[in-house]
């Protein structure tokens, strides 16, 4: 019933975020580096020119995707770098993923956006956020919630239904952080994955 509707994961990483609507038998389409980049989509990366034939074409997307999910990398935006002095070409680099997932929404249409980032400097570009939340706030929604047990404030920009909190203490306070310092690419996919009770939660609203 469900494999007709297109949801496109932008930057998702893992894929955490639309993990449940891949089980609920949803088409998820994950538009993440290095097979795919959200700036070129529906172009894959190449190492070649190509000429303008070269390059897929959008407009079959159009009006016939269900929902987009959108992560770009915050390291440029996020509050907890804001001691560390940025350059325009790093604020560029961060802005283009911004863009080019903004793009992709005004183009194609979902019937349900959402962008994510961590309280950080982005809302200077594209105003205030929807909401925002932390993973304790919505882990009540798991049968085990000791994953999600800590804080860590995220901000959500789009269309969407605010799923409904199922809050639990935070008695890891902001663990993550702790574990997960450092600017390794591990670390920082580690401290980028989305919370699994908040992915369930707005699967459950925004379906």
């Amino acid at each position: 019933m469900n494999s007709g509707k297109i949801i496109l994961d932008l930057c998702g990483g893992t894929g955490g975020w639309s993990r449940p609507y891949v089980e609920a038998g949803y088409d998820v389409r994950l538009i993440t580096l290095p097979d795919n980049d959200a700036r070129l989509w529906p172009s894959q990366p190449s190492e070649t020119p190509r000429l303008p034939s070269g390059f897929n074409d959008i407009v079959e997307y159009i009006g016939n995707v269900h929902g987009i999910l959108a992560a770009p990398v915050c390291t440029y935006f996020s509050g907890s770098g804001a001691c560390h002095p940025r350059s325009d070409e790093q604020v560029l680099e961060g802005l283009s993923l911004v863009d080019a997932c903004l793009r992709i929404i005004h183009t194609v249409k979902p019937k349900f956006w959402a962008m994510e980032n961590p309280v950080g400097k982005l809302r200077k570009w594209i105003g205030p956020p929807k909401m925002n939340f932390n993973p304790c706030d919505y882990a009540g929604y798991l049968d085990d919630p000791t994953s999600d047990l800590y804080s860590k404030r995220t901000l959500l920009w789009g269309e969407f239904t605010q799923p409904e909190k199922k809050y639990l203490f935070p008695v890891d306070g902001s663990k993550l952080n702790l574990m997960y310092g450092g600017k390794s690419a591990r670390t920082k996919e580690m401290r980028s994955i989305t919370p699994h009770g908040f992915a369930q939660a707005f699967f459950k609203a925004n379906q």
